[in-house]
């Protein structure tokens, strides 16, 4: 499986897209990342070792905290894969509009 794919994959799920986006503010410990959400500490810790497995988020240890947060080289490849995927759509793009412009289509 390709590394953007387990990426995505990871993100497909709702709790985990949530979990991720709270990274987003900095690093944080399982109790503040699972802070207000209909789920277990436990829950959140497993939805953060799929998201460490898919690479999107690395840990740390700080103190007596182990502290999660966002894996920049992760998120890279994601946009990689859709930036990509952006240029063969601009690409085919423009040769509808070039052919429809000679009218051809």
């Amino acid at each position: 499986m390709a590394y953007h794919d387990r990426a995505f994959e990871a993100l497909g799920d709702s709790t985990r897209r949530t979990i991720f986006e709270r990274l987003g503010r900095g690093p944080m410990a399982v109790v503040d990342v699972a802070h207000d959400l209909p789920v277990s500490r436990p829950a959140v810790s497993q939805h953060l070792k799929i998201l460490m497995n898919a690479g999107l988020v690395t840990v740390h240890r700080r103190g007596a905290r182990n502290l999660y947060q966002m894996d920049p080289k992760g998120i890279s490849a994601m946009r990689d894969y859709l930036d990509g995927m952006w240029d063969a759509v601009l690409h085919a793009f423009k040769v509808v509009a070039e052919s429809e412009a000679k009218g051809h289509l």
